[in-house]
């Protein structure tokens, strides 16, 4: 399938019945989001209304943006990797709170920002080698898997191993194995919107075992703290606040930057990019005071360009239907860890695909990714994997003799790396 048009800006060669379509199926194929980030933002301390609030308003916004001002059929959502780094590595795993972890939020996006109005975002696009973004993209990927499996029940803590498989017996365990194995059937058969149906069928199954919990019924609050967040900056003078910018900076850098490049490429609107990537700065900056992870381009929108998508107005339609969402929070909080886990596993997935990227043959390169790979799920951190794939890089290149292939900016984050890894040992 041919996914060019001659001029996709032009209004009069695609008609709204197009893409009004497109801007539905945008929508229903990232639907899943609400529910699923609105789960992993309760993990890190807010409920799960206040969560999916957040998330719906922070894609509303985003993807409304795109196609006002960049005028592409492009989606905007909290991305998903990035909202685990978020609830289990900035806020999970360290002394900041959730409004401290927002401000970590603000201020990558910041960083991200400048980089998108500046030659700095080229000057790291080119300084981070290839086979290290795809191993970040691989582990995050491992990472959703391990975290679907856990809500799944389908392994937890061994007793005398890290990892041990679930109570099979468990109701819930066989609603999640069925609810798994359905997912994977309705994804692979390239079922239209196979992520919210997986949701629906899931929460019956869970309904009919008697492990579905809670009512629909209770109204739809709104207050202050709901809509706006105000992120606080009182742990900004904390080493460990900084340490948390890092990481999440580069992820939304270089996430957005491959997610972005890869779907102009789809419309043949490279000369885009600029505007695109401008946007997406801004959306994720917005997130900051929504009370969410910041959003990125999703990886769903290959399923709009599929579908003719090919102006801004995809993008103001499907943003109104997220708007709409709102309206049903009471029914959809009632999605169950069972029917969010295979979503979490087949997003997982298909971001471990991009494994095939790699450089197998030269060890160099391989040995740093795969450090990357195994050690964000084993450590539970998205930061702490990433440094052992960026510290090791470098020291196997000057090993080798290859210095010629570090350059300057990389050896300064690999060093910034090193140096996070040092104050943890001392403990400061």
């Amino acid at each position: 399938m041919s996914y060019n048009t001659t001029n996709p800006l032009d209004k009069n060669k695609v008609s709204w019945k197009v893409e009004i379509t497109a801007g539905l199926i945008g929508y229903l194929t990232t639907f899943y989001i609400v529910v699923v980030n609105g789960s992993i933002l309760n993990q890190a301390g807010i409920s799960l209304e206040s969560g999916m609030i957040a998330t719906i308003l922070a894609s509303f916004i985003g993807t409304l943006l795109m196609g006002l001002f960049a005028k592409l059929p492009l989606i905007l959502i909290p991305g998903m990797g990035i909202n685990a780094l978020f609830a289990y590595s900035i806020v999970g795993g360290t002394d900041l709170t959730f409004h401290e972890g927002l401000a970590v939020v603000l201020i990558a996006s910041i960083i991200f920002l400048i980089t998108a109005f500046s030659r700095l975002g080229a000057i790291m696009k080119e300084a981070v080698p290839l086979t290290l973004k795809h191993g970040i993209t691989v582990g995050l990927g491992f990472f959703l898997i391990l975290i679907g499996l856990e809500k799944s029940g389908l392994v937890v803590s061994g007793e005398h191993s890290i990892i041990a498989l679930g109570d099979f017996t468990s109701p819930e365990v066989i609603v999640g194995i069925i609810t798994l194995f359905l997912a994977i059937v309705l994804f692979i058969k390239g079922i239209p919107a196979s992520f919210l149906i997986t949701m629906v069928i899931g929460t019956v199954l869970a309904f009919l075992f008697g492990t579905l919990e809670g009512n629909g019924s209770h109204p739809i609050s709104f207050n202050a703290n709901e809509l706006i967040f105000i992120p606080s900056f009182d742990a900004i003078g904390k080493l460990s606040f900084w340490l948390a910018v890092f990481p999440l900076a580069m992820i939304l850098i270089f996430e957005n930057m491959g997610l972005i490049h890869g779907q102009l490429q789809m419309l043949n609107r490279n000369e885009r990019y600029e505007k695109a990537y401008k946007v997406a700065a801004f959306s994720a900056l917005t997130s900051a005071f929504l009370g969410t992870s910041p959003t990125v381009s999703s990886a769903e929108n290959a399923a709009v360009i599929a579908s003719k998508g090919r102006t801004g107005r995809t993008a103001v339609i499907a943003s109104l239907l997220f708007l709409a969402t709102i309206f049903i929070i009471p029914w959809i909080s009632l999605i169950p860890n069972t029917a969010i886990s295979p979503i979490l596993i087949i997003v997982g997935i298909l971001m471990a695909q991009e494994i095939r990227h790699i450089s197998l043959e030269d060890l160099s390169e391989a040995i740093p990714a795969f450090l990357i790979i195994v050690m964000i799920p084993f450590t539970y951190s998205i930061a702490d994997g990433m440094a052992f794939g960026f510290i090791t890089y470098p020291l196997v290149k000057i090993v080798l003799g290859k210095r010629n292939e570090i350059s300057l900016p990389l050896l300064i984050i690999s060093s910034l790396f090193l140096f996070d890894f040092i104050v943890k040992m001392i403990g400061i």
